[in-house]
């Protein structure tokens, strides 16, 4: 038998046998000008796939005087065959598998993107409009119906193009390989899913490990993408100055191969002190920078791999080691699929040609030509190498969400369904769309043990392998796992790294030092350097009688002869201002429930009834909460209670304020009523109005104080500018607008209130109603006015104290106003609390 000496030409016309795959066929096809290389499969539904079989592709150059010639793909690409076997053998997986869709086949139908948007962006619209020209039964020639999810693409920039616009339709895109952190907004891409982490997650776990080894100072090299830049964004944003990091330069790797500018590139690397480097980009593009970095011999770097490289085998040569040699590379989970290399075994080349991907005859560098009987497993190739399946593993992932969202829309029962009127989806009429709303839901364990689900962005949940090239005594080149990092719902982000297992390329065997500038040693500061990041400073010696410290929570003693710690200062309980506003806050809660004690007693009372008890008993109630939450601004502050502060502010004084509006509107409206004519407005005031009233111009707060704890939540703050012995603990609102906005719309209910009970100051009663509500609403509207002056100057603790100091005024002048003169007459005056009574004088009066 004789052996086929270029394997990769050879694979470029293997077909899976074992799938049963069908391909173009010239004896029926539909007309056009533009065909598509791919494999196709029946079934009852059809899954689409996007795969890169071939590196690069080649167009005429368009004259627009005659028709276009079809672009040819060439650079076979042996990954992505693999790949493509990949979904063949988990859907024939699937197929045999009985608990899982069952009495149901699975096809697929799977097309080459040459890596090219064009090519790419064609393929997506004919796998979700069933348009392309091949086809399936040959007799009829019906080509194959629109497919119901597709896996892929692999690479951002195309996944970025097709899932807007097949998002359009719902159409579940389920990509393996695409990282960009834009993919996850959920408004431009709603129907977008991914089975590999966001880059957002792998810029965050290469900082986690710049921090561990204390490298606060890096270089970063993208590539010109989308993949590229938006993880330089990320890099910028996420790695902060006040945590250690800064990046010493940025460089945008370009696409070519362009000498002039990797020779500025490497310059550039050559004269920065940064020791490590960053390299967000493909592995085209290392292959290019590595030339120059070989041609100038720049060795003493330390390289950081994104998963785009990490496990680049053309990159791990003993050519390339003296310089890549104890790169740390973020990779790809790794996973195992038993029996995937049984099946690719299987795959045989085809002599006629009929069912390959190209259409060249197959020819070898000896000009031998294969016999069709040449074994696999006797050759050595990557193709068969599955004890690193990294992609592979993530596009198998794919498949089986796909099929466990089909799993679970069949099992729906009609009436019970998540659609319109609770039906269910059928599998005769069944809607991409449909298929996104259990693709959100899935969650199932691979065979290895990996759990796999999507967040409300339809990333899948994070897990990396940190990867270090190592390079063996005897010259062998060995890729190690020394680590993982991962998120889980309960822990967070954790990095586990296991740093005996690294190999260091240096001769210190030893992490190297990356700093703009050393740490300051005792007797001296750090000065920042004029027009330099944070993390580059000169030290200078200290000033006179001061000595240096490692943080900023220490001072020089009275003395300034050693380090003492600086004292912390916030609105406490045990200082005698906290301990008099807490006492005060406590004595108006109790006041409020005795007040609100006596009226419940005397509720079948005249003076009760007749100023509307219901409000009443709702005024006291949002008054003893007024009280209450001005116990959240004294004390330490927290998170929690930062947030909560304003937020039980601003939504206790709506609830006060809005029921003194609707006490005011019915005072109006039972005056209205009393004249000829006038009875109908009292329907607009009854129980439920007035409920309801109260209600929606609380929650009216209530949305208010959300949308300002989504956008710019109020945080606890370590403030070391208003003295330099002391740090003040403080709560800054994150968003002024947001709490202006919220005094505004108090004190635009107050005056609405001061306004209408103003107008009816003079209306005939014997306890007129709308007299107390002015005199209350001006004692209101008077304090918060001189608050916010006061609360604009004050600083630290003080502003608290203002802020404390107004929610008590204000609540105590409602309270005495509206409640002082009622209870006199109840406890005090009995005589007066009559019926008689009040109509006598009123009677009088008339």
């Amino acid at each position: 038998m004789r052996e086929c000496k270029d394997t990769n030409l050879l694979l470029l016309f293997f077909v899976s046998t074992a799938a049963s795959s069908s391909f173009y066929s010239s004896s029926c096809r539909l007309q056009g000008n533009f065909n598509l290389n791919g494999m196709h499969r029946a079934g009852d539904v059809i899954i689409g796939g996007l795969f890169e079989m071939n590196f690069f592709s080649t167009q005429s150059d368009l004259f627009f005087t005659s028709e276009p010639q079809q672009p040819t793909c060439h650079g076979f690409d042996v990954i992505g065959f693999r790949l493509t076997q990949t979904m063949a053998f988990a859907i024939d997986e699937l197929n045999r598998n009985p608990n899982l869709l069952p009495n149901v086949t699975l096809g697929y139908s799977v097309y080459d993107n040459c890596n090219t948007l064009g090519i790419g962006f064609r393929a997506a619209l004919s796998l979700t409009s069933g348009q392309e020209e091949q086809v399936i039964i040959h007799e009829s020639c019906e080509g194959t119906p629109p497919v119901l999810g597709i896996v892929g693409d692999s690479s951002s920039t195309r996944s970025i193009a097709i899932s807007a616009v097949l998002g359009l339709y719902r159409v579940p895109t389920v990509s393996y390989f695409s990282t960009c952190s834009c993919l996850s907004d959920r408004k431009k891409f709603p129907s977008f899913f991914r089975t590999i982490p966001s880059d957002a997650f792998q810029v965050r776990a290469m900082i986690q490990i710049l921090k561990h080894f204390g490298w606060t100072w890096a270089g970063l090299l993208i590539s010109d993408d989308d993949y590229g830049l938006h993880a330089a964004r990320s890099f910028q944003s996420d790695m902060s100055p006040a945590d250690g990091g800064c990046l010493a330069y940025t460089e945008i790797l370009p696409w070519r191969d362009d000498p002039a500018e990797l020779r500025r590139i490497v310059d550039v690397m050559k004269k920065s002190a940064a020791r490590v480097v960053i390299v967000f980009a493909h592995e085209g593009h290392m292959i290019d920078l590595m030339k120059e970095v070989v041609r100038q011999n720049v060795t003493g770097l330390q390289w950081m791999a994104s998963e785009a490289w990490t496990s680049a085998a053309v990159l791990q040569t003993p050519h390339l080691m003296p310089y890549l040699g104890g790169t740390l590379g973020i990779a790809i989970r790794r996973g195992e699929i038993p029996g995937l290399r049984d099946f690719l075994l299987q795959i045989e080349p085809d002599l006629n040609h009929n069912q390959s991907i190209g259409k060249s005859v197959v020819r070898v560098k000896s000009s031998t030509i294969c016999t069709g009987q040449e074994d696999l497993e006797t050759v050595q190739t990557e193709f068969l190498d599955i004890l690193n399946l990294r992609p592979e593993y993530n596009v198998y992932k794919a498949v089986y969400a796909l099929a466990y969202a089909l799993h679970e829309l069949l099992q729906c029962e009609p009436g019970r369904g998540p659609f319109s009127g609770n039906s269910c989806g059928d599998l005769q009429r069944l809607e991409p769309w449909q298929l996104v709303y259990y693709l959100q839901k899935v969650n199932f364990t691979t065979s290895f043990g990996d759990e796999v689900s999507f967040d409300e962005n339809g990333d899948v949940l994070p897990i990396y392998d940190i990867m270090n090239w190592q390079w063996l005594p005897d010259g062998g080149i060995k890729v190690q796992n020394v680590g993982e990092v991962k998120k889980s719902a309960l822990k967070g982000e954790e990095l586990t790294l296991h740093e005996d297992k690294v190999y260091w390329n240096f001769v210190s065997k030893k992490p190297p030092r990356s700093a703009c500038s050393e740490s300051c040693p005792p007797g001296t500061r750090r000065a920042r350097k004029k027009g330099e990041p944070e993390c580059c400073f000169d030290c200078i010696l200290c000033s006179e009688g001061k000595i240096s410290n490692k943080t900023e929570d220490f001072w020089s003693s009275p003395q300034r002869d050693h380090c003492a710690q600086k004292k912390i200062d916030f609105l406490s309980y045990h200082e005698p201002l906290g301990i008099c506003l807490t006492a005060t806050s406590l004595l108006g809660t109790f006041i409020c429930a005795v007040i609100l004690c006596i009226f419940i007693c005397h509720r079948k009372t005249p003076i009760v009834r007749a100023n509307n008890s219901e409000l009443s008993f709702q005024l006291l109630v949002s008054l003893k909460l007024c009280f209450l939450c001005s116990l959240l601004f004294i004390g330490h502050p927290r998170l929690w209670t930062c947030q909560l502060r304003h937020a039980a502010f601003g939504i206790s004084f709506v609830l006060c304020v809005s029921c003194i509006l609707v006490k005011t509107m019915v005072v109006l409206a039972v005056f209205k009523a009393s004249k000829p004519g006038g009875g109908a407005s009292l329907k607009w005031f009854g129980a439920v109005q007035q409920r309801g009233t109260v209600l929606v111009l609380t929650s009216v707060q209530a949305a208010i104080c959300t949308a300002w704890l989504v956008s710019a939540s109020p945080v606890p703050h370590k403030n070391t500018q208003y003295h330099n012995d002391k740090i003040v603990y403080e709560c800054v609102v994150g968003s002024t607008i947001g709490f202006a906005v919220l005094l505004g719309y108090i004190g635009l209910l107050a005056l609405l209130s001061f306004l209408l009970a103003f107008l009816a100051r003079n209306l005939p009663d014997n306890f007129n109603e709308a007299k107390l509500i002015t005199f209350s609403m001006l004692i209101f509207c008077a304090v918060w006015v001189a608050f916010v002056p006061a609360y604009v100057s004050s600083p630290g603790k003080y502003a608290d104290a203002v802020e404390v100091f107004a929610i008590l005024a204000s609540s105590f002048g409602l309270l005495l106003a509206l409640f002082g003169p009622k209870c006199y007459i109840i406890l005090l005056r009995p005589e007066r609390n009559t019926k008689k009574a009040i109509m006598g004088r009123t009677t009088t009066k008339s």
